[in-house]
């Protein structure tokens, strides 16, 4: 212990208080990597929670003392990577999140006895909204909904029953089609029973009105606006992938008209063919009578049916009558046809497609814009006229330009990583991880050999003063041929002519140095008291 002690004062202050900070700084230092080394990955728990979710989570993660991070303004929640999946199933058991909203759960702590009716139908018509509003927001495009349902109640001695409504909110990530808005009021208006389709109302975000509910209730499908729209955007997009295809993609704009005849027409028509005979009955008819002379005699016996004549002569004349009539009934073919042509025909179609030149680059690098050939644009032409279903009879136009677009080409995407990295599926959480590791450990080399070691060294090293360095005064220099050996022992060159005494060279370099350390002792006195005490500390 003496011993430390002597060497920690013959260090000075200044060189213990450099060794102070040093230890502190290379404590802290160190600190901080092995706390950011071994601070767990952080992966996405929840996402889209509503602030009661968000508050019942964090209430449940602060309970089990598991470490979380805050995003979105609580819209999201971060926890260890290895751990997300245990408290998922965890919080799932205790049913959360809950989506925002109050579903069939109600029942479930609620106390049946002594509850009214009113409370029951009020707690029933909750469940019912927030069950459809978690439906919803299971949708695809979906970030949000709320549901509002009127179920009014028949009143007495009325024969007819008030039909249900239901107003939604929505908000969504871009736009819904109509496709989707019809399919969300068909799903809320199987889910409540009389409730109609076309008493369902819809509204964004914005407070864009996409279905309205006071609609007519006895048009069923889409409106001629909605079927005019959908058409327009799906030869659009026939048309855009065929062009883009050929010219690459995000280089061509294509805009698409459909004029449409919302008229209803029906048509009934009869046509004969007279070619086309059938017999369908046949009567014939025969009559014949004969009669005979009578002198011009009118009596009652000639008029009488098969009379016999008296007292006439055997060749009297006698008069004779046929006749036969018929008659032929036939039908011809008949066609009776009606058409009915539904609301919605298309009456013309004009497509004009404007689509970029071609890029290439110089001797210098530069891109340089270079029109397409008229032929290439023909070829593009026919290929929409193909996609659209061209008719030049109805009046179709469909016309292709090349411009130069005002924005650069886009850059390709980036390739998928191979090799090693595509191998081992890192991901980009991984990959900065990795980095961030790597720079620590550089960090921490740089800083022990350009930092801590020089100083370390700085500090261990003992100082010599100046002065010891230089000769003492009245020393006589040696010779340039007179050297001092490792041992203390004289060395001295010959000359060939003169001979030195060796023994008095000797001599005098002995006095110098008994002289010089005799002057360290009398200028360090502490030092020189260390050093004998370690001499009779040392065994014999």
């Amino acid at each position: 212990m003496q011993g430390l002690i002597s060497f920690f004062k013959g260090l000075g202050a200044a060189r213990l208080a450099a060794m102070f900070a040093v230890t502190v700084a290379l404590i802290g230092f160190f600190a901080f990597i092995i706390m950011r080394v071994t601070t767990p990955q952080m992966t996405t728990l929840f996402t889209d929670l509503s602030v009661e979710d968000s508050s019942a989570i964090i209430k449940d993660l602060e309970r089990q003392a598991i470490p979380y991070e805050i995003k979105n303004d609580g819209a999201a929640i971060m926890v260890p990577k290895d751990r997300v999946t245990r408290l998922r199933m965890k919080l799932a058991e205790g049913g959360l999140p809950k989506g925002g909203g109050v579903g069939y759960e109600i029942f479930d702590k609620s106390d049946a006895l002594g509850t009214t009716s009113f409370v029951q139908n009020i707690n029933h018509l909750r469940a019912l909204e927030g069950e459809l509003a978690r439906t919803i927001r299971a949708l695809d495009r979906v970030q949000s909904a709320r549901v509002h349902l009127v179920l009014p109640e028949r009143p007495l001695f009325s024969r007819e029953a008030p039909e249900p409504s239901a107003s939604i909110v929505v908000r969504v990530r871009g736009t819904l089609d109509q496709q989707q808005v019809r399919a969300i009021r068909h799903v809320v208006a199987s889910a409540v029973n009389g409730l109609k389709p076309s008493r369902v109302s819809i509204v964004d975000e914005a407070g864009q009105l996409l279905a309205d509910g006071a609609a007519d209730p006895t048009s069923e499908g889409a409106t001629g606006d909605e079927r005019r729209t959908a058409f327009e955007k799906r030869m659009r997009n026939q048309v855009e992938a065929i062009v883009s295809s050929v010219v690459g993609s995000g280089r061509a704009r294509v805009q698409l008209t459909a004029d449409f005849d919302y008229n209803k027409v029906t048509q009934t028509s009869d046509r004969f063919d007279p070619e086309g005979r059938v017999l369908r009955s046949s009567q014939t008819r025969e009559e014949q009578s004969q009669s005979g002379a009578a002198d011009g005699q009118v009596t009652v016996n000639n008029e009488l049916p098969g009379n016999q004549a008296q007292g006439n002569t055997p060749n009297s004349p006698k008069d004779q009558s046929k006749k036969s009539e018929e008659t032929n009934n036939y039908e011809i073919s008949r066609i009776t046809k009606t058409e009915v042509t539904e609301a919605g025909r298309v009456n013309r179609i004009s497509v004009a497609v404007l689509v970029d030149g071609s890029y290439s680059k110089n001797e210098k690098g530069e891109q340089v814009y270079a029109q397409r050939p008229k032929e290439e644009l023909d070829r593009i032409a026919a290929l929409v006229r193909s996609a659209i279903g061209f008719d030049q009879k109805r009046g179709d136009q469909v016309e292709v330009v090349n411009l130069k677009f005002a924005e650069a080409p886009a850059m390709p995407p980036a390739a998928e990583p191979t090799g090693l990295l595509g191998n081992l599926q890192f991901t980009k959480d991984d990959v900065m991880n990795v980095i961030e590791l790597g720079v620590m450990m550089l960090l921490g080399l740089v800083v022990v050999f350009m930092v801590v070691r020089p100083l370390v060294r700085r500090i261990l090293t003992p100082e010599t003063p100046a002065a010891a360095l230089a000769p003492p005064p009245g020393m006589m220099a040696l010779p340039e041929h007179v050297t001092v050996g490792a041992d203390g022992q004289t060395l001295v060159a010959a000359t060939g002519a003169n001979m030195i005494d060796v023994a008095t060279i000797q001599g005098q370099v002995h006095a110098q140095s008994v002289h010089r350390v005799g002057e360290l002792a009398d200028r360090n006195p502490n030092e020189t008291a260390a050093i004998i005490r370690q001499w009779l500390q040392e065994p014999a």
